[in-house]
């Protein structure tokens, strides 16, 4: 293989990977600009969402694209029952206190996935035929086709969403200044946990197109969330261009990191990132003001 052709290799993956990234880290901005806390759930939204998969093309023998739309909905609920059921009816409004509720709603969730679907690796099949693609020298499947596709096409919904729907902009409002939103009759709770819904179907669906390339298993989303994690501070916490820019970013980053070192270290690439970031622009690339939020 050329030089050429294994750089293009390397893209892809990184592209691939990042695409997932940059879905978990608007997962967490989109929770972090409703509450201002760190959902540490969100990796087990991507969990859910590949073992539900797995669970509607096996046992329930749907279709791939029913099963999808089907996956995305029931951890969308999920989304809604942790905030209607821990975090939104938590004694005290504290940050730190609300963020340690995440973490036992993450535990409780992994321990109930485990009892489920118990702790061996699952495979799920891809979207479409399994037939391997070329271009530019890289060599692909049509799952990272689906990944790239879906992945865009979640973005430009989310834009519309926010940019021309009325509770879109009822939710940006909240995420400025939800008391004054509230001042004019947005109902602040309820966009909260829309917000909740929306992590929960991004987590769901960046598990639900992975999963085929890797495989599902109850915990398998806790490091895609932590990466997702770690791309959101990357591009700048909160920041919705920063998040997409971010995971693309991370993803790249491990991918040739990973051709130029070696794969070893590729899951340590992520958080020394992280680090890197903190010490020198704690912002992030992206991070600006309360006026970039959504």
């Amino acid at each position: 293989m050329s030089g050429w052709e294994q750089l293009s290799q390397y893209i892809m993956s990184g592209l691939t990977t990042g695409s997932i990234y940059a879905l978990a880290a608007l997962g967490f901005c989109l929770i972090y600009n409703a509450t201002h806390i760190v959902n540490f759930a969100q990796g087990d939204f991507i969990s859910l969402g590949g073992l539900m998969m797995y669970t509607l093309l096996g046992a329930a023998g749907l279709p791939a694209l029913v099963a999808l739309p089907l996956a995305v909905a029931v951890v969308a609920g999920l989304g809604v029952v942790l905030e209607a059921a821990a975090v939104g009816r938590a004694r005290s409004r504290e940050i730190t206190v609300l963020i340690f509720i995440t973490v036992a709603a993450s535990l409780l969730f992994r321990g109930v996935f485990k009892e489920v679907w118990g702790k061996q690796a699952l495979a799920v099949p891809p979207l479409s035929p399994d037939v391997p693609l070329k271009l530019l020298g890289a060599t692909f499947t049509p799952q990272n086709l689906w990944i790239l596709g879906i992945t865009l096409a979640a973005i430009v919904v989310l834009i519309y969403f926010f940019n021309h729907t009325l509770t879109g902009r009822a939710m940006r409002a909240v995420a400025i200044n939800p008391k004054a939103a509230a001042l004019m009759g947005i109902d602040t709770r309820r966009m909260v946990r829309l917000s909740f819904a929306l992590a929960g179907a991004l987590g769901a669906l960046a598990g639900a197109i992975i999963t085929p390339i890797t495989t599902a298993s109850y915990n398998v989303g806790v490091l895609m969330g932590l990466k997702g994690f770690a791309a959101a501070v990357l591009g700048g916490y909160g920041n919705f261009l920063g998040a997409i820019v971010g995971g693309l970013s991370l993803g790249l980053l491990e991918s040739l990191g990973a051709g130029a070192l070696s794969s070893t270290y590729k899951d340590v690439i992520a958080f020394v990132v992280l680090l890197l970031v903190l010490f020198v622009r704690p912002r992030g690339l992206l991070g600006g003001g309360e006026e970039t939020r959504v």
